[in-house]
């Protein structure tokens, strides 16, 4: 005889609770432990259960994102607007209601998300370009609270995250420098995140792997005014520079470029931002599919949201941008 899709029973009977359990379960009832609705969806998925009852996605699913403010009123504005358009879609096809709030990011506590996750009734939590702190992570833990680092990554694996493939991404760049004939080659960086972490990752390792001494000079000793100084004064033994974003990047070509100085240095950026093409000459960098990260982020918090429970780093390729600021070396 053929059996009839799976219900309800069938995943009692599995795992040795009552019917009513399960139905509470799968309804996100409150007075339900973690464990068993984590076991009761893991069940469910296994068997392949679906819900009888019509759903209201938009009722039951709703995002709230948080968007860095200084980023979003400095020169990354167009970086984060482009992961906000991808999310934006996504969200609307996958029938989630998104609200996306600007935030100061340095001033950001976990009552703050507390108190905006509560009014909104979210369902879900994105965080674009702002790491989570331990009290964000054990609460939103505690909470079965599904969470989404945008351009972020949790190096311990708690949370979800989609970034562009840094390491991989900076290993290329600085592979475009050396294929230029270049031995003597600078990274410029910064030390606040770990994404930009991979970035300086990549560029060790490209370096080493052609028997090169990688180079490293960050932020926490000088900024891009001073780099630009030494650049001029030769105190670094360099031809080719790879720093860590555009903005910066075209910081150091235009001061270059006002010295006279221009062709001594092969410069190479990362993210592709909109002031990468308005450089002279045009800025050789590395492109970063925004729209494409926001769309990836909503597909990994609707998984969360319909029981997922194993934690995905999703990493995005990127691809390299010609322009007129790698030349051979001399």
């Amino acid at each position: 005889m053929k059996r009839g899709r799976p219900n309800q029973a069938d995943i009692a009977d599995r795992l040795g609770i009552s019917v009513s359990t399960v139905s509470r379960a799968l309804a996100g009832e409150a007075g339900i432990s973690t464990m068993v609705r984590q076991d009761v969806q893991d069940v469910a998925r296994t068997l392949g259960y679906r819900s009888k009852r019509p759903g209201n996605p938009a009722a039951s699913r709703k995002a709230l994102a948080f968007v860095p403010l200084g980023s979003a009123i400095s020169g990354l504005s167009g970086f984060y607007f482009g992961i906000v358009e991808g999310m934006r879609a996504a969200a609307a096809q996958s029938g989630i209601a998104l609200d996306v709030q600007l935030i100061d990011e340095h001033a950001l506590s976990i009552q703050a998300i507390k108190q905006a996750v509560a009014a909104g009734a979210a369902t879900g939590l994105l965080l674009a370009g702002i790491d989570a702190t331990e009290e964000l992570v054990d609460w939103s833990r505690g909470e079965d609270l599904p969470v989404v680092l945008v351009n972020g990554t949790d190096p311990q694996m708690r949370l979800n995250s989609v970034a562009p493939a840094n390491f991989y991404g900076a290993y290329a760049a600085t592979r475009r420098l050396l294929d230029a004939g270049h031995r003597k080659i600078l990274h410029f960086t910064q030390e606040l995140r770990p994404t930009i972490a991979q970035r300086r990752r990549g560029f060790e390792a490209a370096a080493l792997a052609a028997g090169v001494e990688p180079l490293i000079v960050s932020t926490l000793e000088l900024n891009a005014n001073d780099l630009v100084a030494r650049l001029l004064q030769r105190a670094y033994d360099v031809t080719g520079l790879f720093i860590w974003n555009d903005i910066v990047a075209v910081q150091v070509l235009e001061a270059i470029n006002r010295n006279g100085l221009g062709g001594r240095y092969s410069i190479v950026g990362f993210d592709d931002l909109p002031i990468a093409s308005l450089a002279t000459p045009r800025l050789s960098t590395m492109h970063v599919d925004r729209e494409a990260i926001g769309k990836a982020a909503i597909r990994l918090l609707r998984l969360q949201i319909e029981g997922e429970r194993a934690i995905h780093q999703l990493e995005l390729g990127v691809t390299a941008i010609e322009g007129g600021t790698i030349l051979p070396a001399r």
